[in-house]
């Protein structure tokens, strides 16, 4: 589990190219056995904060610090070798004229012994004993990814930098890949930070994700929190499909094909979104066009029109044209289900799972 004293702590980092400020004052702390993940689109500056962390990009201002030591600031900038920090990226950058052994060796100080030592242990604790005198062009892709973890881990590295390093996996390998690295850097105790643009990744690998946008850090928590209290429209679409109930608030109320919502400190006449992902909007199969009644938790029941349905493997999408403005709205359903066209149905909404936002359009309705 991470400590309470952070080993690695990032304060006010900032780089501009070409005057566009490609990393905005971000600022982290991850403790030694901490996985932080950061979590962006391409573009919004997670690579260059990495970058930076590593050495190999100089920072416009702010600090790094690996145990309370600057290695990055105003008045130091230290080699990325003299930093303790490993370093994995998503093509593995191994040497391919040196066998397994030399590559994961290629690091180390220390005696002939001690170093045959340490690459036999990382080996083994990447189940590749026995591949020491392959070269990397005989391996499978999983493979290269364990021999460039081991490399990376030889040093014992006081913090791990990790820039999409399973992205060019098979998704077959990926899943398993993903928790043996995580098993070893959580038992090998170093501050990871992990760079990916793929928010089930993050929910898997980390403890604190930290979500970017057009180079600031919007949004830190953990997974669970992140996922379920969004900080914005933008950030619960991020991680995963969502629909949109657009209306205006009066009297802190919204009006909704599932009756009011509660919308306090929106002013009267303000727009509003009600965002509720596809999986919290339930078909109320029992009650099959008897028509809306109250429940505590759900409110009212609204009819829709089957448009489309889809079969997605472990679950089917279905879009609905909602009576009461011609909306559309999208429910997931688990296992098989599809509705043909222009059935009606009765669905009903988790108001407990809803997120409410004003409306980008920032309009008042008069």
């Amino acid at each position: 589990m991470p400590t309470a004293t952070p080993r690695l702590v990032i304060d006010h980092l900032s780089r501009s190219f070409s005057g566009r400020a490609v990393v905005d004052d971000v600022s982290l702390s991850v403790a030694a056995g901490q996985v932080t993940c950061l979590l962006g689109p391409s573009g919004c500056g997670k690579s260059t904060t990495l970058r930076m962390i590593a050495g190999v990009e100089r920072a416009d201002s702010g600090r790094v610090m690996i145990d309370g030591a600057d290695v990055e600031g105003p008045l130091v900038h230290l080699p990325p070798e003299a930093r303790s920090v490993g370093l994995m990226f998503q093509d593995f950058a191994l040497f391919p004229h040196l066998t397994v052994a030399a590559n994961v060796a290629f690091g180390l100080k220390g005696d002939r012994a001690s170093k045959a030592r340490r690459v036999d242990e990382l080996l083994e604790r990447v189940t590749l004993q026995g591949f020491g005198s392959k070269h990397p062009h005989e391996l499978s892709g999983g493979e290269q990814q364990r021999v460039a973890l081991a490399r990376a881990l030889a040093p014992r590295p006081k913090v791990m930098l990790m820039d999409e390093p399973f992205s060019g996996l098979d998704n077959r390998l990926r899943d398993g890949i993903r928790d043996t690295t995580l098993e070893i850097l959580k038992e090998e105790g170093a501050a990871v930070v992990l760079v990916t643009h793929e928010p089930d990744e993050a929910m898997r690998m980390a403890d604190e994700i930290a979500l970017m946008r057009a180079g600031r850090v919007v949004q830190r928590g953990a997974p669970y929190n992140v996922y379920n209290a969004p900080v914005d429209k933008a950030a619960a679409a991020f991680f995963s499909d969502i629909n949109v109930i657009r209306g205006v608030s009066k009297g802190a109320l919204t009006q909704t094909p599932f009756g009011a919502f509660l919308t306090p400190g929106h002013a009267d006449g303000a727009w509003v979104d009600i965002v509720i992902r596809p999986q919290h909007l339930k078909i109320d199969f029992d009650r099959a066009g008897r028509g809306p009644s109250p429940t505590a938790q759900d409110g009212n029941a609204a009819r829709g029109t089957v448009t489309r349905a889809r079969f997605l493997g472990r679950e089917s999408l279905v879009d609905f044209r909602m009576d009461f403005d011609g909306s559309t709205l999208t429910a997931s359903v688990p296992g098989v289900f599809l509705p043909k066209p222009d059935t009606l149905l009765w669905l009903m909404i988790r108001r407990d799972r809803c997120f409410v936002y004003p409306s980008q359009s920032n309009q008042i309705f008069s």
